[in-house]
């Protein structure tokens, strides 16, 4: 069996919603009822949110987000039932209960997998004074998204490490990397859009309506 950490924590002021964005109506509904109905649906039962201090989700457990989100992913899962472990952004509300299972089901043989697509565009590496280092091969390149999922030991292993490092972390499944685990990457579709501005809200808006 696998439990689900949904992070919620964000403040979500790059949105100008005046509350935190999980909690943002989205289609009639908070934004991260979205994701607790598709994780719930790819039949995960114990989902853990991380939220900003003092709310609460119904049928879950809710725990204090942190100052960064790596934190709130190691809070939540200080919280969690045994068992594989589903990270999630309560920011991709249109995540599909097919993409979890794809993601569950790839962990076979390694300690971690993460949703991702492909990159379409011509991506640069930049020296700081804005002149091109390199133009890199977008073939093998993927922009990572949630869900991400990972042995229990593994995750558990790789956020036991210094609050700088947890700080400049992007993503949970670079923690794993660094901490020698392999990681697998299972294809996204499209739609699976994180929102952080208003104009990705319109978006989700429109594909859920």
């Amino acid at each position: 069996m696998a439990v689900a950490l949904l992070v919620a924590a964000g403040s979500g002021e790059r949105l100008g919603a005046g509350r935190p964005k999980a909690f943002v109506v989205l289609a009639g509904r908070p934004m991260l009822e979205w994701s607790l109905e598709a994780l719930r649906t790819a039949g995960i039962e114990d989902i853990v949110v991380a939220a900003p201090p003092g709310h609460e989700v119904a049928g879950c457990v809710t725990v204090p987000g942190g100052a960064t989100r790596s934190e709130s992913v190691r809070a939540a899962l200080a919280a969690a039932p045994p068992g594989d472990v589903v990270v999630h952004d309560a920011a991709r509300p249109l995540v599909t209960e097919d993409l979890v299972r794809e993601c569950l089901a790839a962990l076979l043989g390694v300690d971690g997998v993460v949703a991702a697509v492909p990159v379409s565009d011509t991506i640069k590496e930049v020296y700081p004074d804005g002149t091109v280092a390199r133009t890199l091969e977008r073939s093998r390149l993927w922009a990572v998204q949630t869900p991400q999922v990972f042995r229990a030991e593994m995750l558990r292993r790789s956020l036991d490490v210094e609050e700088s490092v947890l700080a400049a972390a992007t993503d949970d499944a670079s923690l794993v990397e660094a901490a020698g685990g392999s990681v697998r990457v299972v294809e996204a579709p499209p739609e699976n859009i994180k929102v952080t501005t208003a104009a990705d809200l319109a978006r989700a808006e429109a594909a859920l309506c």
